[in-house]
């Protein structure tokens, strides 16, 4: 009976772990930018834990998972320059999907307050827009958004495109971009591959 209890509770405490090391996944996916500190707070672990369970996972710390994802991502990269992208394109699939990430700082604020000004939130989302599509020059033709929320100076913005369809060199982009788990900013753009005829 002592051997069976003792069994169950080590099946508690593997499942546990499973479950939480599942949430860190979804986290991490979330936002890839997230510190040790701030994924212990949430998941209420010590940090040590956190560490641990990454480690477990083969997930890096994060200047070395940032680092990784960034140049993984710039090998794919057609229609910018690195430069050319507000925030760091951290994960790119040419003509499917990417992510970007921006670190808000006191200059990108309105000057009596620590909201951010909104045109950073649509340059990033135009410029993810236009660097998923996989060609030498591509535009922004049109877009419609929706501005859910504000960011303010420390946030760590989220944009994610997805490709939808596509005809006639142009694409649907859809960009939707978070800071946590709140959505602030969603937008459907049309962007057109410009030929080499374009004027």
């Amino acid at each position: 009976m002592f051997g069976k209890n003792l069994s169950m509770g080590a099946f508690g405490i593997k499942s546990e772990k499973k479950l939480r090391q599942q949430r860190l996944a979804k986290l991490l996916d979330n936002n890839p930018m997230a510190t040790d500190q701030e994924l212990a707070s949430i998941l209420g672990v010590s940090v040590s834990t956190m560490r641990l369970d990454r480690a477990l996972m083969g997930v890096p710390e994060l200047r070395e998972r940032v680092k990784r994802m960034a140049q993984e991502a710039g090998s794919k990269l057609r229609s910018l320059s690195q430069s050319e992208i507000v925030g760091d394109l951290l994960e790119l699939e040419p003509n499917r999907w990417a992510l970007s990430v921006l670190r808000t700082t006191r200059e990108m604020a309105f000057r009596t307050t620590d909201i951010l000004w909104d045109h950073y939130i649509y340059a990033q989302a135009s410029s993810i827009a236009v660097a998923v599509i996989e060609a030498a020059a591509v535009i922004v033709d049109s877009m419609r958004g929706e501005y859910k929320g504000h960011a303010r100076v420390g946030d760590v913005l989220v944009a994610r495109a997805k490709v939808g369809v596509n005809k006639d060199n142009r694409y649907i982009v859809s960009v939707r971009t978070r800071v946590g788990e709140k959505e602030i900013f969603v937008a459907r753009f049309i962007t057109e591959v410009l030929s080499a005829e374009t004027p």
